[in-house]
C-alpha cells in the first residue's frame, strides 16, 4: 500500500495551493467582510485552471482525473476559505456528480459542461423545515405529468439558494412511503414559480449565501429527473457519500490551514525573552494538532481510494467526515488559543475558520448522524429512530 502521492499529484496540488494563496487571500477577505458569493470573474479563472472539473469525465469539458486528485485541490483552496473552495466541492463532490452518474444522457450534456466552464453553478436542495437529519420525511412533491414534472414544497438551509443557476431538487416522486418515494429533480432558478427567502445570517461561512427555497407549481421537463423514486434515493446517498468526503476536507482545509498559519506564528511570536514554540506546552500543542490534522487526512484519502473513480462506502466516508468535522474544530480552537487575542480578532484569519469549522460538522449530515450511519454498517443493519 502506497500512502505517496506521484508526481503530477504533487504538481497539482503545487499549483493549487501557490494560486489559492496568492490571488484568493484577498478576495476570501472581501468576501468574508461583505458576506458575497464568489465573483464570476473568478469563476471563470478557476474554469482556465482546471478546478471545476476535476474528476469530471472529459467527454464534459472535465479533467478526468480521481476522486483523491479533486480533494487535494479543495483542501488547499479551503485552506484560505470555505467561500473560496465552494464552487470546487459542489461542482467535483457535490450535486453535479450525481448528475454525472445517474443523471439522462441530455442532462448530462446540458448541465456539466456548463459547470465546467464556469457558466453554471449548481447547489443541492435537499433539507426542509420538517425534515433535515429526519431527511426521509421530506414532503416537497414532483408530480409527473405527461412530458413535465410539476414540483411544489419549500427547502431550508439550501447552501448557494438565489445564488446558484441550478438546483438539484429532492422531492417525494410516489406515494410510497420513507425513502422509497423519493428521488430528484434538476430544476433551474429563472423557472416560473421558484421564489427565494431573506439570506439567512449564519455564524460562519460568510460568501456562501443561504435561503429558503419555495417551489410553486413549477413545471420542468420530463428529462430533468436526475433519478426517480424507483431505487433514487439510494443512489442519491451513494453519490452524498463522495460529498461527504468533500465535506470532510473542508473540515480538514480549515485545520491544516490554522496549522500551518499557528506554526508560524509561535516561531515569531516571543514571550519572556524567546518565541514561545520553545515552551514544551506550546510543543505539545502542535504534536497534537498535526496528529489529528494527518489521520483525518489519511481517512479521507482512503475513502476516496477505495472507491476508485466510483463512490465511496457510507461507512469509510462517515468515519471521515465524523472524525474531519471533530478534528476541525479542536484544532482550529487551539489555534485560537495559541494566537491568544491575535486569534480572537477579526482582522486575523484564525477566528473565521474556527467558526467555519463548526458548520461543516453540522452541514451534510450531523455528527451523532455519522455515528449512527457508522454503527449501522457496522452491525449491518439500518436502526429504526421512530421507535
Amino acid at each position: 500500500m502506497d500512502f505517496s502521492l506521484t508526481s503530477e499529484q504533487h504538481e497539482l496540488q503545487k499549483v493549487a495551493r501557490d494560486f489559492s494563496q496568492k490571488e484568493m487571500t484577498p478576495v476570501a477577505i472581501e468576501m468574508e467582510k461583505n458576506k458575497t458569493p464568489l465573483p464570476d470573474k473568478w469563476m471563470k479563472k478557476y474554469s482556465e485552471m482546471g478546478f471545476l472539473g476535476i474528476n469530471i469525465d472529459s467527454n464534459y469539458g472535465g479533467l478526468g482525473l480521481s476522486n483523491i486528485d479533486a480533494l487535494l485541490v479543495l483542501e488547499e483552496f479551503a485552506k484560505v476559505s470555505s467561500a473560496v473552495a465552494w464552487p470546487i466541492f459542489e461542482s467535483n463532490v457535490g450535486p453535479i456528480k450525481a448528475v454525472e452518474h445517474f443523471a439522462n444522457e441530455k442532462l448530462k450534456e446540458k448541465i456539466i459542461p456548463e459547470v465546467c466552464k464556469g457558466n453554471l453553478f449548481v447547489a443541492v436542495s435537499m433539507s426542509e423545515p420538517n425534515a433535515g437529519s429526519a431527511l426521509t420525511d421530506l414532503t416537497t412533491k414532483a408530480e409527473i405529468r405527461n412530458d413535465r414534472v410539476v414540483v411544489n414544497g419549500t427547502k431550508r438551509w439550501c447552501s448557494g439558494a438565489g445564488h446558484a443557476g441550478g438546483y438539484i431538487v429532492y422531492c417525494r416522486m410516489s406515494d410510497q412511503p420513507g425513502a422509497k418515494g423519493i428521488g430528484a429533480v434538476y430544476v433551474e432558478k429563472e423557472t416560473p414559480g421558484v421564489s427565494f427567502g431573506e439570506p439567512e445570517q449564519l455564524m460562519g461561512w460568510n460568501g456562501i449565501p443561504s435561503a429558503d427555497i419555495f417551489f410553486d407549481d413549477v413545471e420542468v421537463p420530463k428529462e430533468n429527473i436526475v433519478v426517480d423514486a424507483n431505487g433514487g434515493f439510494k443512489k442519491l446517498m451513494e453519490a452524498f457519500d463522495l460529498e461527504r468526503c468533500g465535506n470532510a476536507t473542508m473540515s480538514l482545509g480549515q485545520a491544516s490551514g490554522a496549522l500551518e498559519e499557528v506554526l508560524q506564528y509561535v516561531q515569531e511570536r516571543e514571550q519572556f525573552g524567546k518565541p514561545i514554540v520553545e515552551f514544551q506546552a506550546v510543543q505539545i500543542k502542535l504534536a497534537e494538532m498535526a496528529m489529528r490534522t494527518e489521520a483525518a487526512r489519511l481517512l479521507i484519502y482512503r475513502a476516496a481510494h477505495n472507491a476508485a473513480e466510483g463512490l465511496p462506502s457510507i461507512f469509510e466516508s462517515s468515519v471521515g467526515k465524523c472524525f474531519s468535522n471533530e478534528m476541525a474544530r479542536e484544532v482550529t480552537g487551539t489555534a485560537v488559543q495559541l494566537m491568544g487575542g491575535y486569534g480572537f480578532n477579526k482582522e486575523y484569519q484564525m477566528e473565521r475558520r474556527l467558526r467555519d469549522a463548526w458548520g461543516w460538522g453540522i452541514a451534510g449530515g450531523t455528527i451523532d448522524i455519522q455515528k449512527i450511519n457508522i454503527a449501522s454498517a457496522m452491525v449491518g443493519r439500518r436502526f429504526n429512530q421512530r421507535k
